[in-house]
């Protein structure tokens, strides 16, 4: 038992060491702080664990918003499956000398994300009575369960009365609650729970927390439960302070649904009874231990705070909401609310993915697996609509079926995101040289991909093999013919899987090749690339040529990608969202233009930031965050653009680069599947 003990001793302080080891000089690169917080002009924040997201509020103790990643059913926009807003097990209550805090009643209000731990901290004072500090994160190695840590300072004698909360949102029904108490000979374990039904009745979900406290047992205060009504109920317990006298508890929960387990409730009062008898200490420990790997991988840049606080901010979000070994892929919004239904569109491909499978190829690897799970359901839409292979739904919901609103065009014409699909699968060879994943999730998928493309031409002669009645990228032409990034995917994706065959030692399809050689890239009569056939010049809402130079590289001579910047750049709309800008920054630095790069990187975020902690929206003015496809393109900017990064069949590659005149250097960390780090000067 001794022995036990002295290992344990040596394990806290060799994490101790290894987080001093990680801890970076300056703190402020790693915070991002809101204060003078208005609540009729607040964007929350979001800690997350790739599993549930916990959107901060800007009332005191409390969270806007818990999102569970993989629970879906119908209600809401659109008739059709949206991400569940769960139970709000996060919420607190405090009463001091038994009135209720608000958010008029504290001064001092101040909310402080430590992107490097991911936990959220606020404090505040109430009126001259006693001053709270409360931290609170989903922990990175339990998926399901969060923890919130809440230190209570008296200034002058009084009695708190703090309060672990469960609310029911609107959309969950046939709600029950429960409270019990595990009582054992070295602590008693108190368990509040609610159960619920989805709005069909599809799943059933669950959400238990539980009080730790620092007490030795039998010493600890009494625990009330109150059941007030359908909607809350609470644990609360009441301490007497002296002035002076600190105060410190945790409270843990966990929550569960029929998508994950088949007893939610039994699996979320389990979870939440392992946390609380691992103790704050342990928690936090695993927890950090955690975060200090992902961000082994990571971008410094030296000279602009600015950038590097946003920069930092994007990796944190893509970290927060996708997780190794899960197969669940990224959203729009990721876990930061129900923006876009929790829908997967190709912003997980073409934009958020690359950043990912650069710094964390085995992350990557679980985006995938959400794709190749939900073949099958790909193969019946490509049947539905007449095409053979895979045709992936525009919006994909748990399922993959096609979860877009009858009302969008883009749900039975936007096609191109099943190429999108097939090239990510491609890169992700390219960089990890896995052959076995090839033979068994990599070639599978893109053999499907290109007996589509094959189905989907209509075949006119030589150089006309058209892929009529699209949309493309730039989703304000619709229906039309033969889109340059619809086309330019096509083409790329028929070639992909070529050479997934050929290294294989397969024979690939020979009229893969055909199709590929025949589908054409239209041009203007001065040589600049069309985006369809039809096209006149109008406004675009987002990249679409500019996408064939890159990621594409099918235009790659310099003065025609030249000659397409020029034409295509101020017919971005204003309006547009913020990946478009990022791709404008990407190719100017590619080709040596450091600082025009830099000016569309900025854009691609700064007009987006909303109050109070500058998380990104979807577009200039908008309001809808935290938009982390938006995160995905401007991490691209710096990684491929500024970074010189580029996927290759040899792997992961660093082309000549250059740095704007405002930044002294940009170190790209543990990269690749060998973790090497570069930097730029």
């Amino acid at each position: 038992m001794k022995r036990k003990y002295v290992l344990l001793g040596l394990l806290l302080s060799f994490c101790q060491l290894l987080s001093k080891a990680q801890a970076p000089t300056d703190k402020t690169a790693w915070q991002i702080v809101a204060q003078d917080i208005n609540p009729a002009n607040y964007y929350g924040i979001t800690v997350a664990n790739g599993m549930i997201g916990l959107v901060s509020s800007s009332e005191p103790m409390k969270v806007k918003d818990v999102v569970l990643n993989g629970a879906f059913d119908t209600y809401g926009r659109g008739r059709v499956s949206n991400i569940l807003k769960v139970f709000n097990f996060a919420n607190m209550n405090l009463d001091v000398d038994g009135q209720r805090i608000g958010p008029k009643e504290i001064a001092n209000y101040r909310q402080t994300l430590d992107m490097q731990k991911a936990a959220l901290t606020t404090t505040f004072d109430y009126k001259d009575k006693v001053s709270v500090r409360q931290t609170m994160m989903a922990l990175r190695h339990l998926p399901f369960s969060e923890l919130t840590m809440v230190e209570i300072t008296a200034k002058k004698d009084c009695e708190i009365s703090p309060m672990s909360v469960i609310e029911t949102p609107e959309n969950l029904k046939e709600v029950k609650n429960f409270y019990s108490e595990i009582d054992r000979s070295h602590v008693t374990i108190r368990l509040l729970t609610s159960v619920a039904k989805s709005p069909t009745g599809r799943h059933t979900v669950a959400a238990s927390t539980s009080f730790i406290f620092e007490e030795p047992h039998g010493q600890e205060p009494d625990v009330i439960h109150e059941d007030w009504d359908y909607n809350m109920h609470l644990a609360k317990f009441k301490k007497k302070l002296k002035a002076g006298e600190t105060y410190r508890f945790s409270v843990v929960g966990s929550v569960s649904s029929t998508a994950h387990t088949a007893d939610p409730q039994n699996e979320a009062e389990r979870l939440t009874l392992f946390a609380a008898l691992e103790r704050t200490e342990r928690l936090l420990m695993r927890h950090n231990a955690e975060w200090v790997k992902l961000w082994q991988s990571d971008i410094v840049i030296d000279g602009d705070p600015d950038a590097q606080r946003a920069v930092r901010s994007a990796l944190y979000h893509l970290y927060s909401f996708v997780r190794e070994g899960t197969g669940y892929s990224l959203s729009p919004m990721g876990l930061s609310g129900l923006g876009y239904n929790g829908h997967v569109f190709w912003d997980t491909e073409l934009w958020m993915y690359p950043p990912i499978l650069e710094l964390k190829p085995e992350i990557a690897k679980s985006m995938l697996e959400y794709r190749f799970e939900r073949m099958q359901m790909a193969r019946q839409n490509a049947f539905s609509h007449g095409y053979k292979g895979v045709m992936f739904p525009w919006e994909s919901d748990a399922d993959g079926q096609e979860a877009t609103p009858v009302w969008a065009l883009t749900g039975p014409f936007q096609h191109h995101i099943t190429g999108c699909v097939g090239w990510a699968f491609w890169k992700y060879y390219q960089v990890t040289k896995d052959k076995e994943w090839l033979r068994t999730r990599g070639y599978p998928m893109l053999k499907e991909v290109a007996d589509f493309w094959a189905s989907r031409v209509e075949r006119e002669g030589p150089g006309k093999y058209h892929i009529n009645n699209v949309i493309g990228a730039n989703e304000w032409q619709e229906n039309i013919d033969d889109n340059a990034f619809t086309n330019g995917m096509a083409k790329t994706t028929l070639q992909y899987a070529i050479q997934a065959a050929q290294e294989l030692g397969m024979t690939a399809n020979p009229d893969w090749k055909l199709v590929a050689d025949n589908i054409p890239i239209l041009k203007f009569p001065d040589g600049i690339t069309k985006e369809n056939r039809t096209y006149d010049g109008v406004m675009i809402k987002q990249a679409d040529v500019n996408l064939l130079a890159y990621p594409l590289h099918i235009v790659s001579d310099e003065a025609a990608i030249k000659k397409d910047l020029a034409y295509y750049e101020p017919r971005y709309s204003p309006e547009g969202p913020a990946m478009g800008w990022s791709v404008l920054s990407t190719l100017h630095a590619r080709m040596g233009e450091p600082d025009k790069a830099y000016d569309w990187f900025v854009k691609s975020y700064k007009p987006n930031e909303v109050p109070p902690f500058g998380v990104m929206a979807e577009t200039a003015g908008g309001t809808n965050p935290y938009f982390a496809t938006g995160a995905g393109g401007m991490l691209q900017a710096v990684l491929n653009g500024f970074g010189g990064l580029e996927i290759t069949d040899n792997g992961i590659v660093q082309l000549k680069s250059k740095l704007p005149k405002k930044w002294k250097s940009l170190t790209i960390k543990g990269f690749g599947p060998q973790a090497k780090t570069v930097q730029v000067q």
